[in-house]
C-alpha cells in the first residue's frame, strides 16, 4: 500500500481510511464496471466526503483507478498463498496448481484486473508498471521455488530457475488468455501441468 497522499505521509489512521476507501472502489467497479462508476458513487459507498477522497487521490477517477488496479494485482498473489511462497514438495506444487485454476475457473471471463487494466490504458506507464510488477514477482517466487527443489535434489542441477520460471509463467499466461476467450480453463491445466512435469522429469 503507498504510504503518501498529497505529498505527505500517512498516519496509520490515514492508511486506514485509504484503505477503506480502495476496498469500497473495488466493489462498486466489479459490480458497475469501470466506465459506469463514479466518484460519487465511491463517495457514497464508503460514506466519504468529497475533500476527504480528494484528499487521499488528488488526481481524481484517475488515481482511484490505478489504486484499485494495484489492489487486484495484489489479490492475485495473496490468493495463491500459503503455497506459492511454499514450494518445497511435489504435494505443495499440486496445491499451488489447484489455488490458480480454481480461482480462474471461478473468475470465468470477468477477470477484475483485465477490465480495469483495459478502462485505464494499458499503454500507460502507470499500467505497465503495475503489470510488470505482477508479473516479475510471480516469476521469482516460482523461481524460489524450483531453487528449492533443485536443491532437494527433486529438479535436475542443470535446470535454469529462472528460465523454468519464466516458461511457466507464460505458459499460464497464455491460459489465462485463451480461457478469457473460450470460458475455458483446459488449456491453462495444460500449461500448468505439463511444465511441472518437465520439472519433474529433469531429475531423472
Amino acid at each position: 500500500m503507498e504510504q503518501r497522499a498529497a505529498g505527505r505521509k500517512l498516519t496509520e489512521k490515514g492508511l486506514a481510511t485509504r484503505g477503506r476507501i480502495i476496498e469500497g472502489a473495488v466493489r462498486e467497479v466489479r459490480a458497475r464496471g469501470v466506465a459506469a462508476t463514479t466518484l460519487d458513487d465511491v463517495r457514497n459507498a464508503t460514506r466519504t466526503s468529497k475533500s476527504q477522497l480528494f484528499h487521499y487521490f488528488p488526481e481524481g477517477k484517475s488515481g482511484l483507478l490505478l489504486a484499485v488496479a494495484r489492489w487486484e494485482a495484489d489479490l492475485v498473489l495473496s490468493d495463491q498463498q500459503p503455497y506459492l511462497d511454499e514450494l518445497t514438495s511435489w504435494d505443495a506444487w499440486k496445491s499451488w496448481r489447484d489455488v490458480v485454476v480454481r480461482r480462474y475457473r471461478e473468475q470465468g471471463q470477468q477477470c477484475p484486473l483485465s477490465t480495469l487494466l483495459s478502462g485505464i490504458g494499458r499503454s500507460e506507464p502507470e499500467s505497465r508498471d503495475i503489470v510488470v510488477g505482477l508479473l516479475s514477482s510471480w516469476q521469482e517466487r516460482l523461481a524460489t521455488g524450483i531453487r528449492r527443489m533443485r536443491d532437494q535434489g527433486e529438479v535436475g542441477a542443470g535446470v535454469d530457475a529462472d528460465r523454468s520460471a519464466a516458461a511457466l509463467l507464460a505458459g499460464l499466461q497464455g491460459g489465462v488468455v485463451v480461457m478469457l476467450a473460450t470460458g475455458s480453463v483446459t488449456h491453462l491445466e495444460i500449461a500448468i501441468d505439463s511444465a511441472i512435469e518437465q520439472l519433474r522429469a529433469s531429475a531423472d
